[in-house]
């Protein structure tokens, strides 16, 4: 059987928030998967895909996986965009600066060589959120926010 040349995790880091992008594993990738996981400290990894592996090995060491698979290439219903939402403000406001995974079949977009192109950077520079991830910090009382 051939080999598969997967590419490695990309981060994203703002502010307190951190976000794991990584390959879908499979059974026979876990552990090199579950050794990327811990070196980013992430303990949440979101699925949006079919199930490719089993997640109790992830479970056995503290990783919690959330499955909120959608078609391939199409857009998140908005019930798992809440949900998404919901679990970032959660996550961000318990434990700033944790780290939260996520991969979809082709690693979350990068099926065409992990490449960003200029008019996604020019859409992400121009965005403004909804204000659907908006909490007041406790210690300074300032709004925070997250766009993903």
């Amino acid at each position: 059987m051939a080999t598969m040349n997967r590419p490695a995790p990309v981060e994203l880091c703002h502010k307190n928030m951190r976000f794991l992008i990584t390959h879908n594993p499979t059974d026979s990738t876990l552990s090199s998967f579950i050794e990327d996981l811990k070196h980013y400290g992430a303990t949440t990894v979101v699925r949006v895909c079919d199930i490719t592996y089993d997640k109790t090995p992830l479970e056995k060491d503290g990783i919690n996986v959330v499955d909120w698979p959608f078609d391939d290439g199409a857009p998140p219903p908005s019930k798992l965009v809440d949900d998404w939402l919901g679990l970032l403000k959660k996550k961000f406001q318990e434990d700033p600066g944790c780290c939260v995974a996520v991969h979809c079949v082709a690693g979350l977009g990068r099926k065409r060589r992990g490449a960003i192109n200029s008019k996604q950077l020019t859409y992400l520079e121009k965005y403004r959120s909804k204000q659907r991830l908006r909490f007041k910090d406790s210690h300074t009382h300032k709004n925070k926010c997250c766009t993903m």
